[in-house]
């Protein structure tokens, strides 16, 4: 400490006098009060020193933007947590940051007591946009109320290791949560400066300036210094590595500095919006430790409850309750605590805190005790549920609640709307589960499509467990749907963003997905059906509607067979299942898919020569075509599909999967002989050695089509058990990879009847067939016998 002042400039006797003649002045026009963000002493002591000093006016660091909605902030309605959400855009994008207030947040309770005794509160603190560009970190969202250079300066550092504290926040809490308590008002302002002021003085003025803190003091200083003008007495709020700067001009600080005008920003032309919004206990937690405020936020709000009770002894008071909830909560998930457990723990907050110099045990002796108490042995994955259960207690699940406003956002009342009818939790952070069963009932598709529409706007809300996959097409088969969802302030956030599409979930969604199609090339036609597919899945009908002439003149530009193929698949499925969909019988569908289908037999004779990494994809579309062309269904079933398959089969540079899917298709339609199915296979096998390595590939083909060929066919299988003898073991084990995806399309009941086949052919049981192999050692000890052997045989002419 004695090195930061000598650096400095600035000693103790100084800022002393500093403090009596500028900060806690009461006989002043001009009183600070320095806090750090989200602690219950300050608010303690702030409520008796607003009533000791009765101020006519009171200014808070917070966004100068926000001033109309002090009233929303004060409003008996509004219960906290709640955050003033600040977004902005301009020519370099666009980014957001939260003001969190808790019930214990200095600043909210100077709201509050303001509103309450009847007298003025303003925001005086810069715009987030003015600092956006200052920041350093790439994260976004961040908080407005960042403590990083107070947390992380060189004096706080060095205090803690002289303190034997792990970190800031077991600092701050033995010196000013638990130790504060017991002094007066003025020493505990005098020890916030003096500790904030330290800190500061670890950091140069420029980089004060690339900060952005000295760009904030000029701005505070001028709302300061307009308010002294027009009040007797004011009452300054903020941060205390501020407070410093706002006494002393850059230029008149130790080491010289930027002028007031160099640390005022320059900002472009900016477009910027700031909401009242719910906020919660978790995410007030998550922001401590980068950010602002302090960690355990439901901790100390039973801590601030009991000091508004004037409750003696208030960590110990907390400490009691909160061992008796885990305690039941831990027998409540069948984990073996005792009463003795419990007892134990909260002696030990008391030594611990003995131990420490403090008057109370805090959260840091709670924690170290329940670690003790309730840990048998060592802690693991295994034992580390009392921990687990102890910070949840700790943190907290609350959501906040706004008061009715006229600045409410209409997506996020529209969105609150359907959660009520539809009995969504969206009081608690906690994540809830809802299966719905899509076919029997509706009004669980209508829950269906408000996951889906919200989903498509606020990816954060609800998250799919099972159930059919529509546009992944996957699990088609089910029939129910399992969401799990839970509710937080970025879903608020991201609704207030979508804001910019329109006032209801429905219109933001619909809106968004038309921005989205007009940056989809108008001849990508599978693109475009996935669309109208999406459309259906939220509710939005009426964009579906508005997408059939869209999809209807991209299928005619679409040159390419696997969009079609897609939009085919995409518009069959909305087909099928129309009815659920909340598709009128409307023929201009059907035509739809017909035109889908005839464009993608039409690309055929494009397949002949393609990419191999576009095959397995091909082999889809392939099946999709067939399966219409074999349902006998009007226009399906027409020459066009077989005639191309016929070309496709005498091209002499068809690729071999391709062969076999076509093969396939053809033989199970009736326009070809099954035995050519093994002819083909005969003539990979038995031709050149390039042509035996591309069997595999061939029977990938077949298989996708046809099990049967393999199956039932005892020929198909004397074949591949020739390929197996011929092939070089270099060779083979190439092979291998291709082999086995083959036979991949077989199911387990598939693959033991080929089993039994394979025992037949070589005459022996299906279980020898799992015996495990030879030892390779085995194998070696016994082909050195046959050479010595050999070997012996020829000495003696034997052979």
């Amino acid at each position: 400490m004695d090195r930061v002042n000598a650096a400095s400039g600035l000693d103790m006797d100084e800022l002393l006098r500093l403090f009596d003649t500028s900060v806690f002045n009461t006989d002043g026009g001009t009183l600070y009060f320095p806090v750090r963000h989200h602690s219950p002493a300050c608010s303690y002591h702030l409520l008796k020193l607003i009533d000791l000093y009765k101020p006519d006016m009171i200014l808070i660091e917070g966004p100068e933007s926000g001033n109309p909605l002090l009233g929303v902030l004060a409003d008996e309605a509004t219960v906290p947590p709640v955050s003033l959400y600040y977004t902005y855009e301009n020519e370099d994008g666009r980014d957001a940051c939260y003001y969190p207030m808790l019930r214990y947040s200095p600043e909210y309770v100077a709201i509050r007591e303001a509103a309450r005794r009847g007298i003025p509160a303003r925001f005086i603190d810069l715009d987030y946009h003015h600092l956006a560009g200052t920041q350093t970190s790439e994260r976004r969202e961040v908080s407005g109320q960042d403590e990083t250079l107070l947390a992380g300066s060189e004096f706080i550092q060095r205090l803690c290791q002289k303190a034997n504290c792990r970190s800031f926040d077991e600092l701050w809490e033995k010196v000013f949560e638990i130790g504060g308590l017991a002094k007066t008002t003025r020493e505990f302002v005098l020890d916030v400066f003096t500790y904030c002021t330290c800190s500061r003085m670890c950091y140069t003025p420029s980089q004060l300036l690339a900060s952005g803190d000295l760009a904030r003091e000029a701005r505070m200083r001028e709302h300061i210094a307009e308010a002294a003008g027009a009040y007797e007495r004011v009452l300054v709020i903020t941060g205390g590595f501020h407070t410093y700067g706002l006494l002393i001009e850059p230029a008149a600080a130790p080491g010289g500095g930027a002028s007031h005008q160099d640390t005022l920003p320059q900002t472009a032309p900016v477009s910027h919006q700031i909401y009242p919004m719910v906020y919660t206990y978790a995410e007030a937690d998550r922001l401590n430790g980068y950010a602002s405020g302090m960690p355990f936020v439901s901790y100390y709000e039973w801590i601030w409850e009991h000091l508004q009770r004037k409750k003696n002894r208030p960590y110990e008071r907390v400490a009691v309750d909160l061992l008796a909830k885990l305690t039941r909560k831990l027998r409540s998930r069948d984990e073996h605590v005792s009463t003795s457990d419990a007892i134990e723990a909260y002696r030990m907050i008391q030594d611990l805190a003995a131990l420490r110099g403090k008057t109370e045990g805090g959260v840091y002796e709670l924690m170290d005790a329940a670690l003790s108490a309730f840990i048998k042995g060592e802690l693991t994955l295994a034992t580390e549920q009392p921990m687990k259960e102890l910070q949840q207690l700790l943190t907290g699940d609350a959501i906040g609640t706004v008061a009715p406003n006229p600045f409410s956002v209409p997506i996020v009342e529209d969105f609150k709307a359907w959660c009520k009818e539809l009995k969504l939790q969206i009081g608690t952070t906690g994540q809830h589960k809802k299966v719905l069963d899509l076919y029997a009932k509706k009004e669980h598709r209508r829950l269906s499509q408000l996951f889906q529409c919200v989903t498509y706007l606020v990816p954060h809300f609800a998250e799919r467990q099972s159930g059919p996959d529509w546009v992944a097409r996957r699990d088609m088969n089910l029939v129910r749907e399992t969401w799990v969802y839970a509710y937080s302030s970025r879903v608020e956030a991201r609704l207030i963003e979508s804001s910019l599409y329109g006032g209801t979930l429905r219109e933001a969604a619909a809106r968004k997905m038309e921005e989205e199609m007009q940056g989809i090339p108008d001849h990508h036609s599978g693109e475009l059906a996935q669309r109208m597919l999406r459309a259906l899945l939220m509710g939005l009908q009426d964009t579906a509607e508005r997408l059939y002439s869209q999809v209807r003149a991209a299928l005619r530009k679409d040159g390419h067979f696997l969009s079609l193929c897609d939009s085919l698949h995409t518009l069959n499925r909305i087909r099928q299942h129309r009815h659920l969909l909340g598709i009128a019988n409307d023929d201009r569908l059907r035509l739809l898919v017909v035109e889908a289908y005839r464009n993608a037999v039409d690309k055929l004779p494009q397949l002949a020569h393609t990419n191999q990494d576009e095959h397995a994809a091909i082999i889809q579309g392939l099946k999709l075509l067939s399966m219409l062309a074999d349902s006998a269904e009007q226009p399906f079933e027409d020459e066009t599909f077989r005639s191309y398959l016929n070309d496709l089969l005498m091209d002499q540079g068809l690729p071999p999967q391709l062969e076999g899917v076509c093969v396939a298709i053809s033989s199970g339609l009736g326009d070809r002989p099954k035995q050519e199915i093994t002819q083909r296979a005969r003539s990979y096998i038995r031709g050149t050695p390039e042509q035996m390595l591309q069997t595999a590939l061939y029977l990938q083909g077949v298989f996708a089509i046809s099990r049967d060929a393999f199956l039932y066919e005892d020929e198909l299988l004397q074949e591949l058990n020739y390929l197996v003898a011929q092939l070089p073991t270099e060779d083979f084990i190439g092979m291998v990879p291709e082999l086995r995806l083959a036979f991949t399309f077989f199911t387990p009941m598939e693959v033991a009847l080929i089993a039994e086949r394979v025992a037949g052919l070589f005459q022996v049981q299906v279980d020898e067939l799992s015996l495990p192999a030879m030892d390779e050692r085995v194998l070696v000890q016994a082909k050195a016998w046959d050479e010595a052997i050999r070997k012996e045989f020829e000495a003696w002419k034997l052979i």
